[in-house]
């Protein structure tokens, strides 16, 4: 196996997750070194690839298809709120969410919506219709997100958005 090729699968490994974009600035190669590397690793079976919400993550061996969405939602800096937010108080109404992490309502339910198509979370509904939102496997939850951190470069994407949707939210409330 050339010298690249191993550097990417141990990426891979040691990073389960990563989408293709950290993993080629990470290593500082060429993304079409990446696509040629990682193509070779999933033709061998040492590498898993799967595409959540846009962006192609990879996984070594040994994750479930559940386990691989949780990974790539624990790389995004307000999914991992959301679902440390869940570890800690069981089930929360959307609402609550949404101020607990100062983001707008509209945040949380692309979220919240991703996250349960996902099959991480559950959405039931409270008193008045208020959606309340809880996590599928918690303990299953918690130990995965013991394995990522997310990157500076996903966590000032993820800061981006939400700075511009804060203000555009700030811009509707002045109609």
């Amino acid at each position: 196996m050339s010298t690249v090729r191993e550097q990417v699968r141990a990426h891979v490994e040691a990073n389960p997750g990563v989408h293709f974009n950290a993993l080629a600035r990470d290593l500082d190669i060429a993304t079409g070194q990446a696509q040629y590397h990682l193509r070779k690793l999933r033709r061998g079976g040492d590498v898993v690839a799967e595409e959540v919400r846009g962006k192609t993550h990879y996984y070594g061996e040994g994750y479930d298809p559940w386990e691989r969405r949780v990974l790539a939602f624990a790389r995004r800096e307000t999914a991992r709120a959301v679902l440390l937010h869940l570890l800690e108080s069981g089930s929360l109404p959307a609402g609550d969410l949404a101020e607990r992490l100062d983001v707008a309502r509209s945040t949380v339910a692309w979220h919240v919506s991703s996250l349960g198509e996902a099959g991480v979370l559950e959405k039931s509904y409270g008193a008045r219709g208020t959606v309340v939102v809880s996590l599928t496997r918690p303990e299953e939850t918690r130990r995965l997100l013991g394995e990522v951190t997310p990157s500076l470069a996903d966590r000032l994407v993820d800061r981006f958005v939400r700075l511009v949707d804060g203000t555009l939210a700030g811009t509707a409330d002045d109609d």
